[in-house]
């Protein structure tokens, strides 16, 4: 059972996004500001489109926290969606009145029944039986991630106090690897009306020795931490340490050789990312992930449309050509979620002065 548990609600144009997270520890400083500044950094980055013009993420911490500490029950976050001011007609929770010419034009003009490739919307449209696309791609967008990123900041708070860092870089957009070029490879998709994807690395240090286990097959580190990553909207691939260049290592040159000095051990490679059997060994947790393009296009792809059944381009909703910076980020928030629930399962506790003992007593015993 997860001690770190959370649920998040809410759509990209409805009236906010929701987060509960359960199982914190009371007396941890949950500091807004830094989760206001996640939430700006997951709005960054080159490539992004409109949507970021209109949105300024903020969190409103509901429940849970009182005088900036948790106090042990449950913790409510909401980030309000500003754009709802524009769709409070066609998002409407409520019954609306169709008979009205003015609300059902407001709601047909927002009806989609051409379905994107790449997207949610043909397969969640079959599976919920939906007629209009918008039930599916509302939830199926990736600004549900905008929660994942509120949460993400609060267990790094939890995991601060551990001296536990999370950080990510970009190491690929299209076909460029450095900067200038990327960017150059960005304004050109752009001036295509095409998107991009690219690689990046997620580094987590300061880990102690034995989060996870061996012991079944979904206590697994590794295997949690590539399902979070995976989860993420666009990621198509995730690799630990040497990842797919392990085909080609020999076990000399794979396998990382154990040291002892000064009363500790350590490794002079890092080809295992800091995960063996499952858990974590010391050393610094190294993940990498691959995010595909983007499939909202202004060069739309062929599709169809779903009541009429005849061939159309696909729907173009306001979107990005890249945001493999934004996606590291959300990266950055799923690997602190993890991991804050890995910690609260190897010492778990009710306080955070208990969760600082039983952490103590464990790097006492194992030195």
């Amino acid at each position: 059972m997860k001690k770190f548990r959370f649920l998040t609600s809410g759509e990209s144009h409805g009236m906010c996004l929701n987060a509960i997270i359960e199982g914190l520890p009371s007396n941890i400083f949950i500091d807004k500001d830094f989760i206001d500044s996640r939430l700006a950094r997951r709005q960054c980055g080159y490539g992004r489109g409109g949507r970021m013009s209109i949105e300024t993420d903020k969190v409103q911490i509901k429940s849970g926290v009182r005088f900036s500490k948790t106090t042990g029950a449950p913790v409510c976050l909401e980030i309000t969606n500003k754009d709802w001011a524009n769709w409070q007609i066609p998002m409407s929770v409520e019954s609306v009145d169709l008979s009205n010419p003015d609300i059902k034009n407001a709601v047909e003009e927002k009806k989609i029944t051409r379905v994107r490739p790449g997207h949610a919307d043909l397969a969640g449209a079959l599976k919920y039986n939906q007629p209009d696309v918008r039930n599916i791609l509302e939830r199926s967008s990736a600004r549900e991630t905008a929660s994942r990123v509120a949460v993400g900041a609060v267990a790094m708070c939890l995991l601060k106090e551990f001296s536990i860092n999370i950080s990510s870089k970009i190491l690929q957009i299209g076909n460029a690897f450095d900067e200038e070029n990327m960017k150059r490879e960005i304004d050109t998709a752009k001036e295509n009306g095409d998107t991009l994807g690219g690689r990046f690395e997620v580094t987590i240090k300061n880990l102690p020795a034995g989060l996870g286990s061996f012991v079944n097959w979904d206590r697994r580190l590794d295997g949690i931490l590539a399902q979070a990553l995976m989860s993420i909207p666009a990621i198509k691939a995730v690799e630990i340490g040497a990842g797919i260049k392990a085909a080609g290592l020999k076990g000399s040159q794979m396998h990382d050789e154990i040291f002892f000095e000064n009363g500790k051990y350590f490794r002079k490679t890092n080809n295992a990312g800091g995960i063996e059997g499952g858990m974590t060994n010391g050393e610094a947790v190294v993940l990498y992930a691959t995010m595909k393009a983007i499939p909202t296009m202004k060069k739309p792809l062929n599709s169809v449309d779903i009541v009429s059944k005849e061939p159309y381009s696909a729907h173009f909703e306001r979107s990005d050509t890249c945001a493999v910076e934004a996606c590291a980020v959300v990266a950055e928030a799923m690997c602190a979620i993890v991991i804050a629930d890995a910690f609260l399962d190897k010492f778990g506790a009710d306080s955070l002065e208990e969760l600082k003992q039983n952490f103590e007593n464990y790097t006492k015993l194992i030195g």
